[in-house]
């Protein structure tokens, strides 16, 4: 649904949008997503959904195969798209969140969603561009799952440093590659640096694309003691500069202060039960109180070896 709702909308539609309701009619083209993104995933991906059954997927497969047209699939879309979607919308880890970016008016007089000023402020942030590719990554981590035929409690995602993507091994042992490690981390940041805040992008294409860096530095390898270095625990998003500009990173440690703001990050999507949940916890532990022991026994093992600690020269206001 956010792809329908989010897919780089102009401050100018959103305005109008929020100042009614929209229905069916009036969103038009917006619902484009909402049958685009299904279609092009089923045509690489047959499961994409826990139903053994489900007439929406069935049109989309229609629509793939030729036997439907984009009419009638848009048509389809408004009367079944988004059945149960709507309700679970602002739903996480079982409660309501705080912020509503729509209100459920189909039982009133107007039949159907009213806008709020919060999506609105979403699009001027910017961030919106970022909400595709996120979106991409965590449903890629969910539908190989389902594609191999495991418990996505159970895959092990990988990390390839030199495609910085993530991968997981099939029980066939042949490497399937998932989705930019950027594409899965970025929305606990914000689209902000992990180290100073700064404004970084998931986009191949962005000028200010985010490196994926090894929290406790990959050099540390060769020296071993330190299991899972190329674990989702150890991997953050940082700006070129933080990472490798004049007074970046580099092989350095970081200063304590990042350790515990890498600990609530993992503590974050955790209990958010993102789809690298349960990557997470057999990386580090079991127990919030084992992982956050895990974290320090790891950086006293590489603070051993590299002495210095690092800190952003610049640190913009907080963004997590």
């Amino acid at each position: 649904m956010w792809r329908a709702i989010c897919a780089r909308p102009s401050t100018a539609r959103m305005r109008r949008a929020t100042a009614h309701v929209c229905d069916a009619g009036r969103l038009g083209g917006a619902l484009f997503p909402a049958y685009c993104y299904p279609s092009a995933h089923l045509h690489t991906t047959e499961k994409q959904g826990t139903s053994p059954s489900s007439r929406f997927l069935a049109a989309c497969k229609a629509y793939i195969a030729g036997e439907m047209a984009q009419e009638q699939l848009l048509d389809t879309t408004v009367r079944l798209g988004f059945q149960n979607v709507i309700d679970a919308f602002h739903v996480v880890n079982r409660a309501d969140t705080p912020v509503r970016f729509f209100t459920d008016e189909r039982a009133g007089r107007t039949k159907g969603l009213a806008l709020t000023e919060d999506l609105l402020r979403l699009a001027q942030q910017g961030q919106h561009v970022n909400l595709p590719h996120e979106i991409e990554g965590r449903w890629r981590l969910v539908e190989t799952a389902w594609t191999l035929n495991i418990s996505r409690h159970l895959m092990t995602v990988q990390y390839d440093r030199a495609a910085q993507a993530l991968f997981t091994i099939a029980p066939s042992r042949r490497r399937v590659t998932i989705t930019s490690c950027r594409n899965a981390l970025n929305g606990y940041q914000k689209g902000k640096c992990f180290y100073c805040f700064a404004d970084i992008a998931i986009d191949d294409h962005a000028l200010n694309l985010a490196d994926v860096d090894h929290f406790l530095p990959h050099t540390l390898k060769q020296f071993g003691g330190i299991p899972h270095l190329d674990g989702v625990w150890n991997l953050v998003l940082a700006c070129p500069a933080c990472n490798r500009g004049m007074a970046g990173k580099f092989t350095r440690l970081p200063a304590l202060k990042y350790l515990t703001r890498l600990h609530t990050r993992n503590e974050f999507l955790i209990a958010s039960h993102h789809p690298l949940r349960e990557t997470l916890i057999r990386q580090t532990g079991m127990h919030a109180q084992g992982r956050a022991d895990f974290l320090q026994s790891c950086y006293a093992t590489a603070q051993y070896i590299l002495l210095h600690p690092w800190e952003a020269p610049v640190e913009h206001a907080p963004a997590f």
